[in-house]
Parts: C-alpha cells; structure tokens; sequence
C-alpha cells in the first residue's frame, strides 16, 4: 500500500509531461505577449499565506473558505493556507512592498499554481494554475472595459472559439442592502426547495444563492430579483460607461443577472467567459472590481480589478478544438558514430555544436550505426552527421539531410558554421 501511494500522485494533482509541455509554453508565450502589450508586469507571490489573508479577502462566507482551503500549522504554531486564488496574495504584496507609493496605477499579472480541495474532474484539479491581471488604484470603468477586452483578446488569440461574455454589476455597499431584503423576501417560503448550504447562505449572504451548482436550474431561481435594479446612481452610471466602452471596442456581450462570481469581494463589474464545448461547467474566466479589497486587508481605499483564466480549462478547450500546437523538431543534429572508438569523438562535436546554439544530440552507449540512426528518426532530427574511420582520419564529416536523404561531405572545422547558416 505505501509503494503505491509513492508512485501515484495525490488526487486531484496531475503531472506535466514532456510531451505536453509545448502547450502550456504556447499559452504561457501569449501571456507574457499580450501582458507586455497592455503595459502589465509580472508579479510572483508565495505558494502559501497567513490563512487570515484569505478569510479577511476572500470572505468566511464562502465555499472556498468554508470547504475548499488547504490549510495547515506550521512548526511555529502559525496557520498558513496553500493559496486557493492570487488576487489576495497580490493585495498583500502590493501593500508589503508599498507599490502603490510607486507610481499611481499598478498593473499586474501571474502565472502560477493554485490549490482548492474540491471534487476532480476534466479540466478542474484540486492543483491547478491560473493565469490572472490585477490593476490596482483607478476606479475609471475605461479600466474595467480594458481589462475585459485583454480577456477576450488572449483567448481569442491562442485560437479559442465559441466564446460568449457574461457581464452583470454586482453593485456597492451602498445599494446592497435593499437587494439583500428583496432576496431574502423573495426566497423565504423557497426555503424548503433549497439545498441545506443554500439555507446557511440566506441570512449570512443571499447573493450566494444564486451562484448555487445544486440549486441554480430551479424554474424559480430565473425570476429572483436582479441587482441591476437595485443599483445606486454611481454604480448605474458606472456600468453603464463600462457597456458603452464594451460596445465601442466591438466586444459582444449579454447580461446575465445571476452572474455574482463566488468570492465576496467583488463590487460593481461582474464578468465571466464561456464555453458551450465545456458543458455545464463552461466558464473559462472571469473576474471584475473589487473597490473594497485593499481596504479590508489593512490599506488605503484603493479601487481595483481583475480576472483569472484556468488553464486546464484553456488546454481541455484547445484539445476540444483540435487547437494544440504541433510538436516541433527537437533536435536539429544527431552526430552518429560508425564505431564504439570514436564515441568520444561523436561526444566533443555535439558539445561543440551546443556551444554554438545548435540542439544536437549522440548517442551515449555506443550501440549499433543501425540502432542509432533508428534513434535519430525517433527524436526526428533535422540532420545526422556521421563519424567514420575516413572522417575521422581525414578531418571531415558526412552530412545527411534526414529528409531529403542528401549527404554531403563537410570540414570538420566548418560543421557549427555551416549549420548555422
């Protein structure tokens, strides 16, 4: 039983084998790409935080919080959460390292691995990475527009299809109130229809209700009262710039009343994108402001938005689509020795080749001229230089074009330049 458990990874986690690297190379080349482009910059956090950090942030409220953390006491006592998402963990850097006294507007993204114990599935693990923007001190919905269009614009870029953007405005403290009694007046006498975690959340927050997995296809949850008609002034007019600015730029959208995102810090803009090749699981995104954040976790008020993308998400979606990058050659040379004896040989020019840029390779156990030309077409190698008793005795080399089957014979001392031309 021990043996098995040191040769299967834990539940939930997946390795990231060779063959499949390329993808998530491609997909990490177009972020770096389109960040660089809108003038954000990387930001790497610690893979764990002070477990408070996401209960202040996140919000104890919530599934994440309440079912899904990784949390553990170290050897001095203190309780440290595997990080569930970044935007907290960037929050409590950005106030750390005092990046707001740097320049007024922070514009920020990452790459990196997230952990929430939930159950496995097709693009969902409980270890899973996420690519996300967090643009901190400018409460303009021109950022909100801006960061919504990245969004869209990255997915669109590394090939998806079939996309659709959810938009709705979560409102502000200020006009969550009146919505909170209306949802309350309005799912008492449901009570009885709804799952035991929706019962928890009508008292201490009802908005969750309507971002229920086991509730939300109930015919009664379509006529639930809409945020957007609860809306103060400033959050109206807000969202309404934020619309206006969408449809300016020529991004589609529709309104999706429900959409609330599950973690309590969002105000205002709410936003998701879908997939319909994803099934019922089908967001692949989503994010929106989150004016308040900063403030809770001990800073300045500080307007601020954001998104995430899944990446499993992205990499089942491009496999769906038949979208993965075609694996590329490898190895430009393979030196092959005729003999045992020139190993060392075959051994000095492939460093030499390296040296000089070019991806080679040799064989290392001096098999067979057969067995080692079988392993130059495995690695699909461009050329194959072969080392023979005349080659070596007249200081030259024979090159082979593995596809077109030309060979040629060249100065041992014009190999590297020739290849690189």
């Amino acid at each position: 039983m021990i043996i098995k458990m040191l040769t299967k990874a834990p539940r939930g986690t997946k390795d990231i084998l060779p063959d499949e690297i390329r993808a998530w190379q491609f997909i990490e080349s177009k972020i770096k790409n389109i960040c660089a482009r809108y003038g954000y910059e990387e930001i790497r956090t610690p893979t764990f935080e002070h477990t408070e950090l996401f209960k202040r942030g996140i919000g104890e409220n919530t599934d994440v919080v309440d079912k899904e953390m990784y949390t553990f006491t170290d050897r001095g006592d203190r309780s440290l959460t595997l990080r569930p998402e970044n935007t907290a963990a960037v929050v409590r850097a950005y106030l750390e390292n005092k990046l707001y006294g740097q320049k007024p507007l922070n514009k920020l993204y990452y790459v990196g691995s997230m952990f929430r114990y939930d159950r496995p599935q097709a693009g969902r693990q409980r270890e899973f990475h996420q690519f996300g923007i967090e643009a901190l001190g400018e409460a303009s919905p021109f950022l909100d527009a801006e960061i919504i269009i990245l969004a869209v614009q990255f997915l669109r870029e590394i090939g998806l299809k079939n996309l659709s953007l959810a938009l709705n405005s979560v409102g502000c403290p200020n006009c969550r109130p009146r919505y909170r009694e209306l949802l309350q007046d309005y799912f008492r006498d449901k009570l009885g229809d709804l799952c035991r975690d929706c019962n928890e959340r009508f008292e201490r927050s009802p908005m969750r209700i309507l971002d229920c997995k086991v509730d939300g296809d109930k015919e009664f949850m379509a006529n639930a009262p809409a945020m957007l008609d609860c809306l103060c002034d400033e959050c109206k007019a807000h969202f309404a710039a934020v619309r206006d600015n969408l449809r300016a730029a020529g991004v589609d959208f529709t309104l999706d009343t429900r959409l609330v995102r599950g973690l309590d810090y969002y105000t205002r803009t709410a936003f998701e994108i879908k997939c319909a090749d994803l099934g019922a699981q089908s967001a692949v995104a989503g994010g929106g402001r989150y004016d308040k954040l900063v403030e809770e976790i001990g800073g300045a008020p500080t307007p601020a938005v954001g998104f995430a993308v899944g990446l499993e998400r992205v990499l089942l979606l491009l496999a769906k689509q038949n979208l993965l990058p075609p694996a590329e050659a490898k190895v430009e040379v393979f030196v092959v020795a005729m003999d045992k004896s020139m190993t060392q040989a075959a051994f000095l020019l492939g460093q030499e080749l390296r040296q000089a840029g070019i991806c080679a390779a040799f064989d290392y156990g001096g098999r067979s001229f057969k067995a080692q030309m079988r392993e130059a077409n495995r690695l699909a190698a461009t050329y194959v230089i072969i080392l023979g008793e005349d080659e070596i005795k007249n200081n030259y080399v024979t090159l082979k074009n593995m596809e077109s089957g030309e060979q040629r014979q060249i100065s041992r001392g014009q190999v590297a330049g020739f290849l690189k031309k």
